[in-house]
């Protein structure tokens, strides 16, 4: 496949080593190359098989709009603009787009999610979720705190799930969600050692949107990669 990375941060940056370590030819532009997603146009996106984006809340807006209005595909690591998720998955599918999102791409947050689905079952425990990433981290909570805090609430009507924020240096990754009841503690817990996992888990899911078209939540489809 021909990737377009958007993003040369930390996580961009190792997308497009993964890319290219599973054998995908990779181009990649920063925010200066791609100002306003002035780069996105029909032309530059024709031979483009997937776009990855990893930058920053307005500006992955502003790429999800030129690429799904010409029916190209793109996996969205960003977080922070879900406000505009229903818009951008009726454009996706109006121009025939495709249009992978995810709070994580981590298959080891995945799980994480999957095992809070369990434990948020519990009858009679309090629930709290903490998180820490790196200073530079724009958005907070994170969207996977995000995700976390959804998942409790859902099973638990009426309650609000308090989630804790701390940015520290540069941490990869912790979430940790906590059930207290009468006579015990549980606890789940996701630490990221590296960026690696995010990185590999956005390749993949390019590698399968583009067999797919549509709207799709990474938490849906990461059994089928």
């Amino acid at each position: 496949m021909l990737l377009l990375v958007l993003g040369k941060g930390k996580t961009g940056s190792l997308v497009t080593h993964v890319a290219r370590e599973r054998g995908h030819s990779v181009r990649v532009l920063d925010l200066t190359e791609n100002r306003d997603a002035s780069a996105l146009t029909a032309p530059a996106l024709a031979g483009i098989d997937v776009v990855i984006d990893f930058t920053a809340p307005e500006a992955a807006v502003k790429n999800m709009r030129a690429v799904l209005a010409v029916g190209a595909r793109i996996v969205v690591g960003t977080t922070g603009w879900y406000a505009h998720l229903n818009e951008m998955k009726a454009l996706a599918i109006k121009r025939g787009g495709g249009l992978l999102y995810g709070a994580n791409f981590s298959i080891g947050v995945q799980k994480l999610f999957r095992l809070t689905t369990e434990l948020a079952k519990l009858d009679g425990y309090t629930f709290t979720i903490a998180e820490t990433h790196h200073e530079s981290k724009l958005d907070a909570p994170s969207g996977t705190a995000i995700t976390l805090q959804e998942i409790v609430e859902s099973a638990q009507p009426g309650t609000n799930v308090e989630v804790t924020s701390h940015r520290v240096g540069d941490a990869k990754g912790e979430h940790i969600v906590v059930a207290t009841g009468p006579d015990d503690v549980l606890e789940l817990r996701h630490d990221a050692l590296s960026r690696r996992g995010f990185a590999l888990g956005a390749v993949r899911a390019a590698e399968w949107l583009v067999n797919n078209t549509g709207a799709f939540d990474f938490r849906d489809i990461f059994d089928q990669l």
